[in-house]
């Protein structure tokens, strides 16, 4: 597993002791297992965003049940509706980019083990997409 780089042996005592501060770590057999990111584009300025943290226990709940233990994290989500018909809209498709490189940074950073995306949107989901990519872990 990737994360065994964070989570093992005595030099990673610091990383372990962080990750309980989260309060996701329930014991020390969590340890033991897969590290699931989710990565969720949540946000209440784009509505259709706004629904999406109602999956999140579910998510979250699976993840647990499959024998993971999940982290979830948020990502930029710009709405070109709103964006457009003024400089906002010079911010959309970069977006695209800062979503896949934000995601890649998550995954690579804490050295998850498995991906899950909760995108919407047009360049939302190809940033997703391309993260998935790059990083090379199990996704859906």
């Amino acid at each position: 597993m990737n994360s065994e780089i964070i989570k093992k042996g005595v030099e990673r005592a610091p990383h372990r002791s962080l990750l309980r501060a989260t309060g996701i770590i329930k014991d020390e057999a969590d340890f033991q297992k897969p590290f699931v990111a989710i990565a969720n584009s949540f946000t209440e300025v784009v509505p259709g965003h706004a629904h999406l943290n109602d999956f999140i226990k579910e998510i979250k709940e699976a993840v647990r049940e499959a024998g993971g233990v999940p982290f979830e994290f948020n990502v930029l989500a710009l709405c070109d509706g709103i964006a457009m018909g003024h400089s906002g809209m010079r911010y959309s498709l970069p977006s695209r980019e800062l979503v896949a490189d934000s995601v890649e940074t998550m995954v690579r950073g804490h050295q998850f083990d498995g991906l899950i995306c909760i995108p919407n949107c047009d360049k939302i989901v190809p940033g997703m997409l391309m993260a998935a990519m790059r990083t090379n872990i199990p996704t859906i």
